[in-house]
C-alpha cells in the first residue's frame, strides 16, 4: 500500500469517526494536557469504529445468536444437560421451522454455549446495546431463557445466576426480573394443566384459576379494570408484528403468536370465572 493510498484511508477513518475522535481529545485534554488529547482521541475513535460495528449487525442476528448461545450456557450450568433440555432447544428450533442450515447454526452455538470457557457476556453486551429501546423483545429473550431454565420444573442457583447476568445487561431491576420468573412458572403450570379446565375438580379449577391470574401477574384481587388492562399491556408486549419490527427475528413469530395464545387463553378464563 502506497503512503498516499495509506493517508487517504486514514482521512477518510478520520472524518467517518470525527464525533469519538474529537469527544475523547477534548475529554483527554481537559485531564490529560497534551498527552491526555492524543490518547483520548485515540480512544473515543477506536470506540466508536467498535460501536458502529455492532449497530451495524442486524439485531435478527444478534438475537439468533445470543438465544442458543445462552440456552446452552444454561443447559450446562449445573453440570449436565438434562433431556428435558435439549429436548426444549429442539422444540424452539422446530417451531421456528428452520432451514437445515440456520438449524445447523443453532446448534453450534447452543454447543458454543455449553463450554466452560465460553463467557455469554461476549453475546449479551451488544444485544443490549441494539436492544436498548426495544423493551418487548428484551422480555421476549428473558422469557425464552427463563422458560429454558424452567423447563425441568426447577429454577437452579446456578441456572438462577445466569438469568441474573441476563438482566443485569438487558437493564431489568430486580423486582422485574422476579415478576418475569413468577408469570413464567403460573404460564408453566397454566399449559400443563389448563386441557383439564372443564373436566377437573373445584379444586382444581381453584388452582388453575390461580395459575391464570399469575399468567397476567395479577392477583386474584384485582379489578376488573386492573386485569383488563395487565392483559392489553402483555398482549402488546407480545403483538408477533411489533416484535418482528422491533428486531426479533422473524423465525421466531411463531413463540410470539403462541405467547399471545397463552395471555388470551388465561385471560378468557378468568372473564369465564368473573361472569365477564
Amino acid at each position: 500500500m502506497s503512503a498516499e493510498h495509506w493517508g487517504q484511508q486514514a482521512g477518510q477513518g478520520f472524518l467517518r469517526y470525527k464525533t469519538g475522535l474529537v469527544l475523547g481529545g477534548l475529554i483527554g485534554l481537559v485531564f490529560g494536557g497534551l498527552f491526555g488529547l492524543v490518547f483520548g482521541g485515540t480512544l473515543g475513535y477506536f470506540a466508536e469504529r467498535a460501536l458502529r460495528k455492532v449497530k451495524a449487525l442486524a439485531p435478527q442476528q444478534l438475537f439468533f445468536r445470543a438465544t442458543f448461545t445462552v440456552m446452552g450456557k444454561i443447559a450446562k450450568a449445573d453440570g449436565r444437560v438434562t433431556e428435558s433440555e435439549i429436548d426444549f432447544a429442539r422444540a424452539v428450533m422446530t417451531q421456528m421451522r428452520l432451514s437445515d442450515a440456520a438449524r445447523s447454526l443453532a446448534i453450534r452455538y447452543f454447543t458454543e454455549g455449553k463450554q466452560p470457557e465460553v463467557d455469554i457476556e461476549t453475546v449479551l453486551r451488544p444485544l443490549a446495546i441494539v436492544l436498548k429501546h426495544r423493551f418487548p423483545v428484551k422480555l421476549m429473550f428473558l422469557e425464552l431463557q427463563l422458560q429454558a431454565a424452567m423447563v425441568d420444573g426447577e429454577l437452579s442457583a446456578e441456572e438462577l445466576s445466569v438469568i441474573e447476568t441476563i438482566c443485569h445487561h438487558l437493564a431489568f431491576t430486580p423486582m422485574e426480573m422476579r415478576a418475569v420468573v413468577e408469570r413464567i412458572r403460573a404460564a408453566q403450570a397454566f399449559n400443563q394443566h389448563a386441557g383439564d379446565w372443564d373436566a377437573s375438580s373445584g379444586r382444581s379449577q381453584t388452582s388453575l384459576l390461580a395459575e391464570a391470574y399469575g399468567v397476567l401477574g395479577v392477583s386474584a384481587s384485582a379489578s376488573d379494570s386492573e386485569v383488563k388492562k395487565a392483559w392489553r399491556k402483555l398482549m402488546s408486549q407480545h403483538h408477533p408484528d411489533k416484535l418482528v419490527s422491533k428486531g426479533l427475528p422473524e423465525e421466531m413469530l411463531q413463540l410470539a403468536k403462541e405467547k399471545t395464545q397463552e395471555i388470551q387463553s388465561a385471560y378468557d378464563r378468568i372473564r369465564k370465572a368473573r361472569g365477564l
